[in-house]
């Protein structure tokens, strides 16, 4: 029955609540650290309604329109989720910032941490008051960093660099969707996005750049090999290649993509790297012997430390 027609609301409701709360127990016995949200996420996807939707039927006592396909759907979503498979990649989505991003295997899913990385570099950048800001974005993934730079900052000049032919589909697709929805249209946009497959730790990948670049925003691969991810959702599904940083501390990858910003960047510009919490120290004292005059270590929202943020000498 659609919200808002005539019937037994009560038991409407109760059915709602009661699917649910049984759904959300199920998937708290299969270890899901976020059950409750969780269930009500996979609902509104399957219904094809929005999180606040399934809020206000439950408290006006309402039930969502009967569909038959759409209750087998959410049974299907939940016996996925019960997998451990990420939750994004069952919906097909992941919020980053402003965006709305699409996600499936062989993408990393981007993390709310990473936004205060973007956000460290936006607020350097908008203290410096360039004009046309030079961006790039190495180990580009979903695209989440560098597409948020690129629609928020409406006047940058934005490369991607990624090597995984799996995730620089889903790259594309991101920046056809967010580019094309731009105010400024679609051809001006992806005029000043530009994506490179290619290895951000090679010194050929964007060589013509080197020397000219204001700013530099990654997150690399950085998990040490000796601390693989308990949850199921990372270890079984992120892909490998996107997670470890290729040696037992996780410090080969991110001091390789050190060096190669060092090059890439002018005379005090920026570089902003995501990292470990265990990586701060050891990459502060890497920035220092390798060109950067200042380098420092930014805690992420929960005060852990999570990125380096070093100036170009």
């Amino acid at each position: 029955m659609p919200a808002g027609q005539s019937g037994d609301a009560s038991h409407d409701s109760q059915a709602l609540s009661s699917q649910l709360r049984a759904a959300a127990e199920t998937l708290r016995a299969a270890g899901v650290d976020t059950p409750q949200v969780d269930a009500k996420l996979l609902m509104a996807c399957t219904y094809g309604v929005e999180l606040h939707d399934i809020d206000k039927a439950m408290l006006l006592g309402r039930e969502l329109s009967e569909d038959a396909q759409a209750a087998g759907r959410f049974k299907t979503m939940l016996a996925r989720r019960l997998a451990r498979e990420p939750l994004q990649y069952i919906t097909g989505h992941a919020p980053f910032r402003f965006l709305d991003l699409a996600v499936g295997p062989g993408v990393f899913i981007p993390r709310p941490e990473t936004e205060s990385v973007v956000q460290a570099a936006l607020d350097w950048l908008g203290g410096q008051r360039i004009a046309q800001p030079r961006v790039v974005d190495l180990c580009a993934g979903s695209g989440a960093i560098g597409l948020s730079v690129a629609t928020e900052l409406p006047k940058s000049q934005v490369w991607a660099v990624e090597r995984s032919p799996q995730a620089l589909a889903w790259t594309r697709r991101n920046r056809d969707t967010v580019l094309s929805d731009a105010v400024l249209g679609a051809a001006n946009e992806s005029a000043r996005y530009h994506l490179i497959q290619g290895d951000a730790t090679d010194a050929e990948t964007l060589a013509e750049l080197d020397g000219t670049i204001d700013t530099v925003v990654t997150n690399p691969p950085y998990v040490p090999l000796s601390q693989i991810p308990e949850q199921p959702e990372v270890r079984e599904h992120d892909p490998d290649m996107a997670l470890y940083g290729g040696s037992d501390d996780g410090l080969t990858i991110p001091i390789a993509i050190l060096i190669r910003s060092a090059a890439l960047l002018r005379h005090g510009g920026l570089l902003v790297m995501e990292h470990d919490i265990s990586q701060g120290q050891p990459l502060v004292e890497c920035a220092l012997r390798n060109g950067f005059e200042t380098a420092r270590t930014g805690n992420d929202l929960t005060g852990r430390p999570r990125y380096l943020f070093a100036i170009r000498g």
